[in-house]
């Protein structure tokens, strides 16, 4: 019987309620902790009326931001399930207008938990997938007899790497396009052997697949997904036991979100360097990034900094490129440097302003 929710499944929740109504989804333990948001900063706060909200086993509404400790103006229900709490869930916002966005929080949650205990004792084949799978990759397995057991049906060894693979369907495609693309997805993992896979609500694909067969087929994996450029990306995670495959998920994730800072659809987490750093953090922590770094230059500025690292620091081919003298280069630079305090010129400086405009560039695109 399942008495908790897993960050991973609060946070497919959440997601899934912002996309209904816009607003901010906060998942918040007995202790009061939000430990899954839409609004990722608030991951790991104290809320105060969640925890009343737990304690009391009620709803509470809040009117107002602010009069409570880490608590915002909205909604916030308890969730219980065969007597136990399960959390609470909060939604930002008016009361009056969130309030039925809340309930509806409310009841998906109560429906994913029952759908996950039906997962549990399921003996159909695609049941029985999606069990494995989400138990691997939340690296939260109760029965370790039955999973291994499992594996064997599958052709999945115990001893041997695997990687996780995310496939995930562009959101923004319509319904047609997205069956089409289920379909396309259906038709390549069907012809490769050593892997399980299952589809995760709203948009998304993952595969358990052996290392062997993954090197076998990567070739076909990148074809793929270069033919379906606008259609779906993939990220690979890294390779991992079997009951480590949590890792791997999470680097899938980290290569997924990496997409932005390669020009390709199929990302591995073992290609990526500099883009670990970038694809693991909040878009909220990068704004306030560019903001202490980019600010108060101008968009000439900007260009001429992101020519100027792409010449690698190069004076006399970032003139050729800019047509610019060389002491005008020079002055422009100085300039930058008074003019946001850090300089161009120092590797420690240089090197926070290359990750700068690394990221304005993504933003802007």
């Amino acid at each position: 019987m399942i008495t908790t929710v897993n960050r991973q499944l609060a946070q497919q929740i959440v997601a899934t309620v912002q996309d209904i109504c816009g607003h901010d989804i906060n998942f918040i333990n007995q202790k009061g902790i939000i430990f899954a948001s839409t609004n990722e900063q608030r991951i790991g706060t104290f809320h105060e009326i969640g925890k009343k909200a737990a304690d009391t086993r009620t709803v509470i509404e809040v009117q107002e931001n602010d009069i409570y400790q880490g608590t915002e103006k909205g909604v916030n229900i308890p969730v219980a399930h065969n007597g136990s709490l399960i959390a609470v869930i909060g939604i930002t916002g008016d009361p009056d207008e969130v309030r039925s966005y809340a309930c509806l929080a409310e009841k998906i949650t109560r429906l994913l938990i029952r759908e996950q205990e039906m997962n549990a004792a399921a003996h159909t084949l695609s049941e029985k997938k999606g069990y494995i799978i989400q138990s691997l990759i939340s690296g939260d397995i109760d029965n370790l007899e039955y999973i291994i057991n499992e594996l064997k049906t599958f052709h999945l060894a115990e001893t041997t790497k695997k990687r996780i693979l995310c496939i995930q369907i562009h959101s923004e495609q319509p319904n047609s396009v997205l069956s089409v693309s289920e379909e396309k997805i259906h038709k390549l993992l069907r012809n490769m052997d050593s892997q399980i896979y299952y589809f995760q609500y709203p948009n998304e694909y993952i595969v358990v697949m052996e290392e062997a067969s993954f090197t076998q087929n990567q070739s076909a994996f990148r074809t793929f997904a270069e033919e379906n450029a606008s259609l779906l990306t993939i990220g690979v995670g890294c390779a991992e036991s079997i009951f480590h495959l949590h890792s791997s998920y999470n680097s899938a994730r980290i290569a997924l979100r990496s997409r932005k800072y390669k020009n390709t659809n199929i990302i591995l987490f073992d290609d990526l360097t500099l883009e670990i750093l970038l694809g693991s953090v909040p878009a909220g922590a990068q704004k306030e990034y560019l903001k202490k770094t980019l600010s108060s230059l101008s968009a000439d500025d900007r260009l001429l900094l992101d020519t100027y690292f792409n010449e690698g620091q190069s004076l006399s081919r970032t003139c050729q490129k800019l047509y610019l003298h060389k002491n005008t280069l020079q002055y422009k630079l100085d300039r930058i440097h008074r003019i946001c305090g850090l300089n161009p010129r120092d590797f420690k400086d240089a090197v926070i302003l290359y990750l700068a405009v690394l990221i304005s560039n993504i933003h802007s695109l």
